[in-house]
Order: C-alpha cells, then structure tokens, then sequence
C-alpha cells in the first residue's frame, strides 16, 4: 500500500490543532468545528453525515467486501475557561478554551482518517464519530438518540484522551472500571430567617447546612463497604443571608463518584436520610434532588488487549523511536473523574487510552495546552487499532 509523508501529516495536523485551539466552542454550538471536520473529511473521499446530535458529524470509510464495522471517536466542544496561555494561537472567544485537549483529539482523529484513506490496509468499514458536548455529558447520548448506532451502525467502539504527567509517546489503560460515574445533588433548606441579633426568633438555615455538610461525610466512611469506591463532596453552600442577617434559605451543591450503579444508589439514599434527619433536628424543611450525569467507563478486557497490542505496534516503528515495552502499560487503578465516551459502551464494548501529553499544565487549566508532539502518536494508533481490527486476509 502507499504509504503517506508522516512528518507532512504531522505538520498539517498541527496546523489543524492550532486553528481549532484558536476558536473554541461549547457543547452543542460547535458550528464552525463540525464544518471543519466534515470539509477535511469530504477532502479526505469520506462520506459525511452532519447535524448527528445537534452538531455531531460521522464519517464513513470503507475498504475491501469486509462486512465487519468499528468506530473511532473524538470530543470537539471546549470548555468556558478564560485561557492564560500567550501562545500565537490561543483562543479568540472570551471566557472559552480547549483546555481538555479536545482539539488534538479531534485533530488526531482527523489525521486517522486522512492516513487510513490515503493508505487502506483494513477490511471493512470505518465509522469517524466526532462527538459534541462531553464535558457535560449530553453529546453521546444525544448522538445516541439520533440514531447513531442505526444510521452507521458498528460493533466496537475506541476512544482516546491525552494525560498531562504521562510522557509524550506513551499509553495506558486497564479492563474493567476505568473511569466513574458522575452524580450531581441540590439539597435545598428552608426555614425563616431573621435578625442576626436574634436567632432564636426564627428558624435559620446556615448552621443546619454547616451540620448537614459535614454529616454528609459519613456516607462514605460509615455507610459504603471499603470494598467499594465513592466519593461524596460538597462544591458549593449558597444562603440568602446577609452580614446582619440570617438566611432562611440554604442551598447546598456537590458532586458524588461511583463505579457500580449499586454505590450510586447506596449514597442517594444515604443522603435523603441525612437530610431529612438533620433538617428534623434544626427545624427546617430539606428538599433533595439528585441527578446522575455521567455512567461508569467500563472497558471491555479483550479489545483492551487489542487496544494494548495496536500501541506496542505502532512504538515498534524505527520512525517513532520509543521502546514498546517501556511505553505501553496497564493503568494501576481507575480514576474517579468521568467521560462521556462511557455512554458507547452501555450499547457496544469498546476500550478507551489515555495517551501521554507530556509536562503540560493539568487538564482544566487555564494555562493548559495539547502537546503538538502527541499529534502523529495518536492519528497511529488509530489506524493501528483499525487495522488490527479490520485486518486484510492473508
């Protein structure tokens, strides 16, 4: 097969990286960076589908009669971040910046797409889905809803994100758990409030509040098993009192992380009768509500192993010069924060990597930025997993 001009991909993918990093946009109004996707694309021989979820796009490549089909997917939307960054191309929209790295998530996925139709090497057909609206986990069930898995259906899923702290060139993942759910809560006090100077006049909220959050805190180290993990945090306490005023409306807002559906439902509980009792005791009303965002990422053990085996072969390449065996490892344990890539795998098994981004500053951060090295590692290790995957008979 022909082979493509790696460090030509690799300067065009870094124009690409830099141009998204410049104009970031949030979940569901990423507009211009789902016309740039679908137009590389288009220039790519794809056949493109647009407006898949709001503003998803799904690319479609096939090679060969294999009748076998595989998805490879991206996240697009930026977060609202004020960016601190000086760099030439950093973002033009006040207040927004890809500070998640989904440019070069993007932008890799793109270079997949380019060096799997310039140079084939699979059979079957390839599904390039470049999803809207992770960060607050709507794009995928949104694509979902829009008859993803029936308009380009496939059979297993693979997804990639850059890890600030882990060297450029290097990957990890594990079976099993990998990242947790997310569920959010609103617990809503409401008493009387009144005087500073006289409390017992009334039925004030902030000490009920102060006492609920730290009783929170035993849902965790008194009411779930060691065995399993959880995590209960309050984020925020908003009352409506003043310097010489005591509230009578408190409103408390936190963010709880679990791997098992059970867990979830364990600290939902928990907390409603937390609420409930205290509130009891200080002589308000407690009104609780309680979302889940985000489902359990759970990678399927075999395409890990596949997954694995795609990053040693791209490694072993004399072009990229990084040991295999050095830079391809199982994570030690899963990570209590969440992605929306988990939604996929409730309907297909699938494996998502994390991949080195090097000494940046951590994901999140307004000084963040991707690391252009990273770009040719992983646009590879796509088309590796496609082409292990899809192989051509011998």
């Amino acid at each position: 097969m022909a082979r493509l001009d790696l460090e030509a991909l690799h300067r065009e993918m870094t124009a690409w990286r830099r141009d998204l990093h410049a104009h970031p946009e949030f979940g569901f109004e990423e507009k211009r960076t789902a016309a740039f996707v679908a137009q590389k694309l288009r220039e790519f021989g794809l056949e493109v589908a647009e407006g898949v979820g709001g503003t998803g796009v799904v690319g479609t490549l096939t090679r060969g009669s294999g009748n076998r089909a595989i998805a490879l997917r991206a996240d697009m939307d930026a977060l609202r971040i004020a960016e601190q960054g000086t760099q030439a191309w950093r973002s033009q929209t006040p207040g927004t910046m890809h500070a998640c790295g989904h440019d070069g998530h993007t932008s890799m996925l793109l270079g997949a797409a380019k060096l799997l139709a310039g140079e084939g090497g699979f059979d079957g057909t390839v599904r390039f889905v470049f999803q809207p609206a992770e960060e607050w986990g709507r794009g995928a069930l949104a694509m979902l809803d829009d008859g993803l898995l029936e308009r380009f259906p496939f059979e297993e899923i693979f997804g990639l994100h850059n890890m600030p702290g882990l060297p450029v060139g290097h990957f990890e993942t594990r079976s099993g758990p990998v990242m947790s759910a997310e569920d959010n809560f609103e617990i809503v006090l409401k008493g009387l409030g009144g005087h500073a100077a006289r409390p017992h006049a009334g039925q004030e909220t902030l000490v009920a509040a102060c006492a609920l959050i730290v009783n929170l805190q035993t849902i965790v180290s008194r009411r779930l098993s060691p065995a399993d993990i959880g995590v209960v945090s309050v984020t925020e306490l908003v009352t409506d009192g003043t310097r010489n005023a005591l509230p009578g409306l408190a409103r408390i807002l936190g963010d709880c992380r679990s791997f098992r559906p059970e867990v979830s439902a364990a600290i939902e509980k928990e907390m409603r009768r937390i609420a409930e009792g205290t509130a009891q005791a200080y002589n308000v009303a407690a009104e609780v509500t309680y979302t889940r965002e985000f489902v359990p990422l759970i990678n399927d053990a075999a395409l890990v192993a596949e997954a694995l085996a795609a990053a040693r072969t791209v490694l072993a390449d004399d072009a990229v010069g990084i040991a295999a065996d050095d830079a391809v490892r199982i994570a030690a344990e899963p990570m209590t924060a969440s992605e929306d890539f988990a939604r996929f795998l409730t309907h297909v098994p699938g494996c998502f990597v994390f991949m080195g981004n090097g000494g940046t500053a951590p994901l999140h951060n307004p000084a963040y930025d991707f690391n252009d090295e990273a770009l040719l590692h992983g646009a590879r290790f796509h088309a590796a997993v496609v082409r292990r995957r899809l192989a051509v008979a011998a």
